[in-house]
């Protein structure tokens, strides 16, 4: 008999342990929810993009997810391989089908998987949107056993069509950035899929010239062997950093598991921090493309973007960790870019959602626009800002103890953690210290997994080891 359990939408989507809370049964209720909504909004007739990444069973997955919608007379496009979910989430405009499902636990360890609801205009669901699509799951649970249709006879009756979503995407991208400059620019590239559903696609993308990639992980293998998770953070990025300095390559890339996140090594093997990545991409954008815009951050990303905001004179916002928080004000700001310290950056002129194929790519762009290395680049962006050091810890807790550690860092006292009473408290999302140096901590659970996340940012790095150190111990005490 099936565990019944109350599905809640973390940061991105729902996940959980496969063959725990991560059921068949439980992927269709998911499924039968976003249906009703879908019907709710007369966006039924448009149809719904369904895609799955190389984890273990998710097309299997979506197959189950499929044969709700089709029981629902809801219009499936199938995607015909693993892919992206920027690359999905695209296919939503290029089909425009009223939204999308991808069969994902993105960068969550192996025995995860996850089910993401992408909304008509190519994004994240919103809050408003998570919470009632929460309700309709709840309902089709109570109101069980939940229609279905077998996937051969979906397909019989027109139901279901299978697309390769690649080349609308890839038409796209070539509209957003000149990847003829970037074949000739004759760079050498290490690229680490992950063994996640992006391998192939930067290779493939900047095939044909003086470039050269080299691929690592390209392969399926949903056990991510070598790596704790596939989340391109430095502990599981080791491979990489080697490969870049053992064929002498101009750079390191790293997608996650779904492919909207991305990870950077400069040319000497050292891991560039998301918040620097996020800094140079906005840089990028407002020095080297000249354009102008507004910034969207996440309250865990870096005061840098401030910095740079002063100098070119663009509005800074500021949301909840979240593209479904970040995704809306881009949107309403129409903004130059938007992102997040997990490595997800999103971009006007594309779909308010991460994208970390074309993130590498703007990444190469910089690069082959100005002749500098990743290790020059940052130097010129701490010549313009000042150097700032990042750092995240990832504390594992029994979640039985959650609400006690909420309370002791709560009650803690931060005038002792070395610097003095700070000028700012902020609960947006977790609870952050800002100090008068402008030196940040923040200490919160993350949505997608059993981990109390420490988050720190400082113009010094011993400084900010100390604090790191205190409020760790803190937490763990």
């Amino acid at each position: 008999m099936q565990r019944s359990i109350s599905i809640k939408f973390g940061t991105e989507g729902w996940r959980g342990v496969i063959g725990e809370d991560y059921t068949y049964e439980n992927v269709r209720a998911c499924a039968r929810g976003a249906a009703l909504y879908l019907q709710d909004r007369g966006l039924a007739d448009r149809g719904i993009v369904l895609g799955y990444d190389t984890r273990f069973s998710s097309e299997r997955f979506a197959a189950a997810a499929v044969e709700v919608f089709a029981a629902s007379h809801i219009p499936v496009y199938l995607c015909s391989r693993p892919a992206p979910t920027p690359v999905v989430s695209y296919n939503i405009v290029a089909t425009g089908a009223g939204g999308a499902v991808v069969i994902t636990a993105s960068h969550n360890p192996a025995v995860w998987n996850g089910f993401k609801y992408k909304s008509e205009y190519g994004g994240s669901a919103p809050p408003d949107v998570v919470a009632r699509l929460e309700r309709l799951i709840s309902r089709a649970q109570a109101t069980a056993p939940i229609p279905r249709m077998e996937l051969k006879e979906a397909e019989s009756r027109g139901l279901v069509r299978r697309m390769d979503p690649r080349p609308a995407y890839v038409n796209h991208i070539a509209t957003l950035v000149d990847l003829e400059r970037l074949r000739a620019a004759g760079l050498s590239v290490v690229v680490d899929a992950m063994y996640g559903a992006g391998a192939g696609y930067l290779r493939d993308l900047l095939r044909g010239g003086a470039t050269r990639v080299h691929e690592l992980h390209g392969q399926r293998n949903p056990l991510f062997p070598r790596m704790r998770q596939p989340e391109p953070i430095a502990e599981n990025l080791k491979d990489l950093c080697r490969a870049v300095v053992k064929r002498k390559a101009h750079l390191g890339l790293a997608n996650d598991g779904d492919a909207d996140r991305v990870g950077l090594v400069d040319e000497n093997g050292v891991f560039l921090t998301p918040l620097q990545v996020f800094a140079l991409l906005a840089l990028y954008m407002l020095e080297v493309r000249g354009q102008r815009g507004a910034i969207v951050k996440s309250v865990t990303s870096t005061s840098m973007l401030y910095k740079l905001a002063q100098l070119y004179d663009v509005p800074v916002f500021e949301t909840p960790v979240g593209f479904k928080h970040i995704g809306p004000v881009m949107e309403r700001e129409n903004a130059l870019i938007g992102g997040e310290e997990s490595g997800g950056f999103g971009f006007r002129g594309h779909i308010p959602e991460r994208d970390g194929v074309l993130a590498g790519l703007y990444l190469l762009d910089l690069m082959a626009r100005t002749g500098k290395s990743p290790s020059r680049l940052l130097q010129y962006l701490h010549g313009k800002v000042g150097p700032h050091y990042y750092r995240r810890i990832d504390v594992p807790f029994d979640v039985k103890r959650r609400e006690a550690i909420v309370q002791r860092v709560t009650a803690a006292d931060p005038s002792a953690w070395d610097g003095g009473q700070p000028v700012r408290v902020d609960t947006t999302d977790g609870i952050r210290f800002t100090f008068h140096d402008g030196t940040w901590l923040l200490v919160r659970f993350s949505g997608t997994e059993p981990l109390l996340r420490v988050y720190g940012e400082s113009q010094g790095r011993q400084r900010l080891e100390r604090l790191l150190a205190t409020v760790q111990h803190v937490v763990e005490e």
